[in-house]
């Protein structure tokens, strides 16, 4: 990676490097096109107590321009969790992540912020509705899925 991108993630893998929001933990960052960030709900939300999830985040040469790709990522300690917006495959449905909805200003100290909030509002153990077809059929790279929000006008 090179140019705008390269150091604006150097400058911030140096912050978050240095400290991070309680329940944020830098995994790793061997390179800049690749990061991995464990996650934890801090509220007494039942759904997510006790869990930690590990979150992926990819970088493109066009970072902060373009959102990352941030997914979940399963492993034998860190399961994806259940929402509403998060598919069984990691992929996130969330307007901060798309194209329409990310601002250069964000980071990923605020993309995992959002994600946690996302997380302690969640009221319901559930899938997205079709999960299973997405997840079977879905070839796009995570920021290129054109979902449907809520606020979205036809």
């Amino acid at each position: 990676m090179s140019g705008l991108g390269a150091k604006r993630l150097g400058k911030e893998l140096s912050k978050i490097s240095a400290s991070l929001p309680p329940g944020i933990t830098l995994v790793a960052a061997e390179n800049l096109e690749e990061w991995q960030l464990d996650i934890q709900v801090l509220d007494s939300n039942p759904l997510y107590a006790g869990e930690t999830y590990r979150l992926k985040f990819k970088f493109s040469q066009s970072y902060p321009i373009e959102p990352p790709e941030v997914t979940f990522h399963k492993t034998d300690s860190r399961p994806i969790p259940m929402h509403p917006h998060i598919y069984s495959n990691g992929i996130i449905c969330l307007d901060l992540l798309g194209s329409q909805g990310w601002s250069p200003v964000q980071n990923v100290e605020s993309v995992c912020m959002s994600i946690q909030s996302m997380l302690t509002s969640n009221t319901k153990n559930e899938r997205p509705p079709g999960d299973e077809e997405f997840v079977r059929g879905n070839r796009l790279r995570p920021r290129d899925i054109a979902f449907m929000y809520h606020d979205n006008t036809v």
